[in-house]
């Protein structure tokens, strides 16, 4: 099956990037969010991403018009989802939350819609019965900055259907990913799975008083000739989406130190609206961070 009418679920700093890169790819596409607000702050951070698609890949300004002029936005869930061929699920990384709104969507998509999660680091199968279709149900992972890291990780469960696994990975092809299937359920992907213990690692040293962000940073840059260290790359990602990693963790494992991480990025950067690159200021400050000067590495 190919998609015509797709629906990004969740406009977040990912949802917003999926969203503008499949209209791109001449896909009409619905971003649904909670509220109008959220829409409107959706379409600033894509406003945004015109001059980073220009800079970065040379888009032309009528290709990046006519990307806008496939995009509309939602606030009815009923209503983004009625004309839906896929829809790729970009809510907060919580299971209670993503159960939620599958349990809602489930009731309003039509029968022929396939469900996908781009959920960093939890498994189709923690809430494949709420789709009510896990046959039409799988992963399907973005990386952030996706015009430029543009690996896309489809990952099956156990119930998926082939037919709709080869779909999706055709699907993200089509939109310019690098397609990496995955053939069984595993934590956190290939990406994440490198990735995440070296930020958690990270949130440790720094929660427990062993170094601070600029040293740990630095001490990964120079060691690996890196050139961003894991706070850094937090605030690529974003750090509600790391808060809600950490909180995940701490419940799942009732480690204290995850309960920390978790603690600290709530209250001194979630709560403060320091959420990472998107915002201006997370861990470091925008749009130029201390990584970056030319003396950070020496010394």
């Amino acid at each position: 099956m190919s998609y015509t009418n797709i629906l990004i679920a969740g406009s977040g700093v990912l949802g917003s990037q999926i969203a503008f890169q499949t209209a791109l790819h001449g896909f009409s596409v619905t971003v649904y969010d909670i509220n109008d607000e959220a829409l409107e702050r959706a379409k600033g951070r894509i406003e945004k991403l015109k001059p980073r698609y220009t800079e970065d890949l040379g888009t032309s300004n009528e290709e990046l018009e006519a990307a806008w002029g496939r995009l509309t936005f939602q606030s009815d869930l009923a209503q983004a989802a009625a004309d839906a061929d896929l829809v790729i699920e970009s809510v907060p990384e919580s299971v209670p939350v993503k159960i939620e709104f599958y349990e809602k969507l489930a009731k309003v998509a039509p029968a022929h819609t396939v469900f996908a999660t781009n959920s960093s680091t939890l498994l189709p199968s923690q809430f494949v019965d709420a789709t009510g279709r896990p046959e039409k149900f799988l992963a399907l992972h973005f990386a952030n900055e996706i015009w430029k890291n543009n690996t896309s990780e489809i990952m099956r469960h156990p119930g998926t259907d082939e037919q709709v696994f080869q779909d999706v990975v055709n699907f993200a092809k089509q939109i310019g990913m690098v397609a990496l299937p995955l053939q069984k359920e595993q934590p956190g992907y290939i990406v994440n799975s490198l990735l995440v213990p070296l930020l958690s690692s990270a949130q440790k040293l720094l929660v427990t008083g062993v170094a601070d962000i600029e040293t740990i940073d630095k001490t990964w840059m120079v060691g690996t000739g890196a050139p961003v260290g894991p706070f850094g790359m937090l605030d690529i990602v974003g750090i509600n989406t790391a808060y809600h990693i950490a909180k995940t963790r701490a419940e799942q494992t009732g480690d204290a130190d995850y309960q920390a991480v978790a603690d600290l990025l709530k209250t001194e950067y979630v709560d403060k609206g320091k959420l990472g690159k998107a915002t201006g200021e997370g861990f470091y400050t925008y749009p130029n961070p201390s990584y970056r000067e030319p003396g950070f590495l020496r010394g």
